[in-house]
């Protein structure tokens, strides 16, 4: 998940004091508004919990106002700080960390508790309704929704909910999956569109999972509404020959055989076994305002940029600009999750986050990713990358004049990630 604080805002309190607020946005989209003493507060119960050599150091307090230059300076650390805390394996799958953006999410949004109906999408179109709580977190609505669809429990791992946005003209896009620090309904219902749903979707890549779901009806049914659709949405590739199979085999019901096989499904030509690390990078056009100003509400930048091995001894970044950047970065990092569980001999269904204690915590296997060394540059002139983090890619906001690219990117304004290196060709 994308990290940021973008913007603030001067807000007045309960007494009519002003304040300055941070707001906190996931994937481009702002999440919460919070104050330097909620944060503060989290800082210090995560520091009690976990001890303070393992959090990371928080923004100073300041005896006097702060001025403009010293608002941008606090907000910027504090974006960093958010970024180091969420990439922590330990600290980011907290429920300490977890619960605070979520309470922060309910009272930005100013929704009450209270029982609803939420609608969530099937991939063929069909609604399923279930009666929720405001306040449930992500887990909870998808376990409401399985147990709606009669969905066994040792099946619900397999599955998870994304948001998604569908325009009048048909249009089908994926906004992100649902994730254990937000309050589905919330989200959806604080964008004020109802372009936006929620849909069930599977959660894995790897298609040989899909024989363990298919031992049951209602999974069955499920992955064979998602490969029609996907295939009618243009995202899994057929021939001709391959459609009319499919024709046939709907009219038959066959619905086990609506499988294609696995080297059908192409995206693009990279083999992802050839990264050596990958990062995102967020934009924003320098402000004409005053020094020290909060960047405002401009349009950001994405880009995702990963460094591939083009032929023996020669790498080279590859960069590619889309508002998508974020997801394709977290669609690698769910790859390398799940190719590390698999090449472990583990089971897919220990990936996801379950309850201990009434807390949630994240599996083994979602540690075991660490950053290697840094490879010798086969370019004398291309200076190392830094090896910031051993776990997922995290950004921070940066101001520009012109259009950036790869190359001008400084070692602090991203998060490298080097999983891909520990993984072969075979694995894929």
């Amino acid at each position: 998940m994308h990290f940021s604080i973008p913007e603030t805002e001067t807000r007045a309190g309960d007494g009519g004091a002003a304040y300055v607020a941070y707001n906190i946005h996931v994937n481009g989209v702002l999440h919460c508004r919070v104050r330097y003493s909620q944060l503060l507060g989290l800082h210090e119960q995560l520091r009690k919990e976990y001890g303070a050599n393992v959090v990371p150091a928080f923004p100073p307090k300041k005896i006097f106002t702060l001025t403009p230059a010293e608002v941008e300076q606090r907000r910027e650390q504090l974006e960093k700080y958010m970024q180091a805390v969420r990439q922590d394996p330990m600290l980011g799958g907290s429920e300490t960390f977890n619960s605070f953006l979520r309470k922060a999410q309910q009272e930005t949004q100013q929704i009450p508790t209270e029982e609803v109906v939420l609608e969530v999408l099937l991939s063929n179109g069909q609604k399923v309704k279930v009666t929720i709580l405001t306040s449930d977190q992500t887990e909870d609505v998808l376990e409401a929704v399985a147990s709606k669809l009669d969905l066994p429990d040792d099946l619900v791992g397999y599955f998870s909910l994304f948001l998604v946005r569908e325009t009048k003209d048909g249009a089908f896009s994926f906004v992100r999956k649902l994730q254990e620090f937000e309050l589905p309904y919330v989200s959806v219902t604080s964008l004020h569109n109802p372009e936006f749903r929620i849909i069930l979707r599977k959660s894995y890549w790897d298609s040989s999972y899909d024989d363990d779901v298919m031992e049951h009806r209602v999974g069955l049914n499920l992955l064979y509404a998602q490969t029609v659709s996907d295939i009618e949405h243009g995202w899994i590739l057929v021939n001709k020959e391959q459609l009319r199979q499919l024709k046939s085999l709907q009219e038959k019901v066959s619905k086990k055989e609506v499988r294609l096989p696995s080297e059908q499904i192409k995206e693009g030509s990279f083999k992802v076994t050839r990264m050596r690390c990958w990062r995102v990078t967020s934009s924003v056009p320098m402000s004409n305002g005053p020094s020290g100003s909060s960047p405002g509400k401009s349009e950001v930048k994405l880009e995702l940029a990963f460094e591939y091995l083009m032929s023996k001894d020669r790498l080279q970044w590859v960069t590619i600009t889309s508002p998508q950047a974020i997801m394709l970065s977290i669609c690698l990092q769910s790859m390398v999750d799940e190719l590390m569980v698999k090449k472990s001999g583990g089971s897919i269904r220990k990936m996801f986050r379950r309850r201990v204690n009434g807390a949630l915590r994240r599996s083994d296997s979602q540690q075991a990713v660490k950053s290697p060394p840094l490879l010798d540059s086969p370019d004398a002139s291309r200076e190392p990358m830094a090896k910031l983090s051993s776990k997922l890619t995290s950004v921070s906001l940066r101001g520009i004049s012109h259009s950036s690219s790869a190359n001008d990117v400084g070692a602090n304004d991203f998060h490298g990630n080097y999983a891909f290196e520990g993984i072969g060709d075979e694995d894929l």
